[in-house]
């Protein structure tokens, strides 16, 4: 990176989504002038709005609404930043199973316009996304990098393909990448209301209006839940990570599992109500059990995360409660 310890321009792909815009609003806490490149296909304009009252928000911030899939808006985005953190993609396995073309245009072909207007504007590092999805077929329950099974799913064979570009681009040109394969993200912002909408936000807004929430398949399947905060310190991590860190993708976890009905329990009690689940077919695409070995994260990054479950889930239920206007049983 440039100077670390100077001002810095930091492009945020997807800078209004619901990883991108905690990034955003950390990289501003720190005095850091951010500019978001996003679409807002998926992005919200009112997470960014939210930040607008944070001090030095109105200097700080530039927004240009483009797509990554158009590579003079993306090379217009890097002119002149020191470092990316590429979270723009069309996320969700099914999504991708019902449509891989447009998966493969947003999540590999744009990707890859990153990293070459990278290149091209001379960008020292750029950390991007990728995902535990990259395990596929893999039987080991603890996902250690270096033991990737093969693809489930288009959106796995893209995060793939992304890996593959990002290690490229520093061999062939010299771009420090690190990809970052994220575990199950959870957090405030996340969407509950689309088709696509992840376990978490499904089962707390269920449970907080009264509704039975949707089991796919027998509920023993498990997953490495990480709170979106930590997700933000390896970004920033990787960000700031000597140059020997780059060419790699590591496990950004918890570095555990629980069930989606030990997940359902906690749930309940923190909410404070006792619903019983609807069990639904298996989801194309789904993989069984995934756990983030963090350990190389940890050597090469420093990475450590600092929220456990139960702390990130009270987090993320009270603002469900608070900014999406919902209420639990006993307060109905």
């Amino acid at each position: 990176m440039a100077d670390m310890h100077g001002p810095r321009t930091i492009l945020v792909t997807g800078g209004a989504g619901f990883i991108g815009s905690h990034l955003v609003e950390c990289l501003l806490g720190r005095d850091e002038t951010v500019r978001v490149l996003d679409n807002f296909s998926t992005g919200k304009r009112e997470h960014l709005d939210r930040l607008s009252s944070l001090p030095g928000a109105n200097r700080n911030l530039q927004v240009i609404e483009g797509d990554i899939r158009d590579y003079g808006v993306v090379a217009e985005a890097c002119a002149g930043v020191d470092g990316i953190l590429h979270e723009a993609a069309l996320g969700s396995v099914p999504r991708s199973v019902e449509d891989p073309m447009t998966t493969q245009q947003v999540n590999a072909d744009g990707t890859l316009n990153v990293l070459l207007a990278a290149k091209e504007h001379g960008v020292s590092r750029v950390v991007y996304a990728s995902s535990s999805s990259v395990y596929g077929d893999s039987t080991a329950q603890l996902k250690r990098e270096g033991e990737e099974g093969g693809p489930l799913s288009p959106y796995a064979l893209t995060k793939k393909n992304n890996e593959e570009y990002g290690r490229l681009f520093g061999d062939l040109y010299g771009l420090q990448a690190v990809g970052l394969r994220y575990f199950n993200v959870y957090g405030p912002r996340q969407d509950p209301n689309s088709q696509y909408a992840a376990v978490i936000p499904r089962f707390a807004t269920a449970l907080l209006s009264g509704s039975r929430p949707t089991v796919y398949g027998t509920g023993l399947q498990s997953r490495d839940f990480t709170f979106v905060r930590d997700v933000v310190e390896a970004n920033l991590l990787a960000l700031e990570a000597p140059q020997s860190a780059c060419g790699n993708a590591y496990n950004v976890g918890r570095g555990g599992s629980f069930t989606l009905l030990e997940l359902l329990s906690v749930l309940q009690e923190l909410v404070g109500t006792r619903i019983e689940p609807l069990f639904d077919a298996p989801r194309p695409g789904d993989v069984m059990h995934s756990a983030a070995d963090i350990s190389l994260a940890a050597r090469a990054l420093g990475y450590r995360p600092g929220y456990g479950l139960q702390e990130g889930l009270k987090v993320t239920i009270e603002w469900y409660r608070e900014q999406v206007g919902m209420t639990d049983s006993r307060r109905s």
